[in-house]
């Protein structure tokens, strides 16, 4: 999906409410995906929360900013050193920088490492298995399950999620699938699933999964994003994000 409501200048930096995110450093900007993600998350228990594949740390900046009130912990890990750098600079100049670190560093070797444990994860991950390499290898990385295959995600959560804890991800439709059936396999059980349309009468292109220890029933809903006419948002979309987006 791609960008919306936001102000953007030279190009380069991407203008929110309460921060600002420069991004001329990271091959993948900001985009719906990851403001969705950042929104839709359940923050409503987490007194520690970790980004993984922290990209400009727009996700992890959101989950600060809606986790003002309890005065939350955010990490974020970042394996790529342009993206680490630009992150942590996005992160040092937001209002909570107090409570947020970075980590450069794969998200195998920080799981590996440390002995802290978390009340909600996120990811917006890789999400193409194969298929052919594009001339941009910077945002091919991204995009290519290379770096960071599902299994060794699922295999990190694991360790770092608390017993009550969620992880939450957004994936497109069929890898959303696939990565859902993976996740039982791992002892994650999706506990809600919000699927997202463009429009009304277009069909799911993403799908927000939370997943927990637990195996409940599961919360579905959908969400669609503009009405019939090109930035006409509907009231659902407009309620989720008007804390970030600058026009909502």
């Amino acid at each position: 999906m791609n960008n919306v409501m936001g102000t953007v200048k030279k190009s380069k930096d991407f203008e929110f409410k309460e921060f600002l995110i420069r991004q001329d450093q990271c091959a993948m900007k900001v985009g719906t995906d990851g403001v969705l993600l950042g929104a839709w998350s359940d923050v409503s228990t987490a007194r520690k929360v970790l980004d993984i594949g922290a990209g400009t740390g727009v996700i992890a900046i959101m989950l600060g900013q809606r986790t003002k009130e309890k005065a939350a912990q955010v990490h974020a890990v970042e394996i790529d050193t342009a993206s680490a750098h630009q992150a942590r600079e996005n992160m040092q100049a937001a209002p909570w920088t107090d409570r947020m670190a970075l980590f450069e560093t794969s998200i195998q070797e920080y799981a590996r490492t440390t002995n802290q444990r978390y009340d909600l994860i996120v990811s917006n991950p890789p999400f193409f298995s194969g298929g052919t390499f594009s001339e941009n290898q910077d945002r091919n990385d991204v995009r290519h399950t290379v770096k960071l295959p599902h299994g060794d995600l699922l295999t990190s959560v694991r360790k770092l999620l608390s017993d009550a804890g969620r992880f939450c991800v957004v994936l497109p439709l069929i890898e959303g699938m696939r990565f859902k059936e993976m996740a039982a396999e791992y002892g994650l059980f999706c506990t809600k699933v919000t699927r997202v349309k463009p429009k009304a009468d277009k069909p799911v292109e993403r799908l927000l999964l939370q997943f927990e220890f637990e195996d409940k029933e599961e919360i579905s809903d959908e969400l669609v994003i503009q009405k019939k006419a090109r930035n006409d948002w509907t009231e659902a979309y407009i309620e989720l994000t008007r804390d970030f987006y600058l026009k909502m």
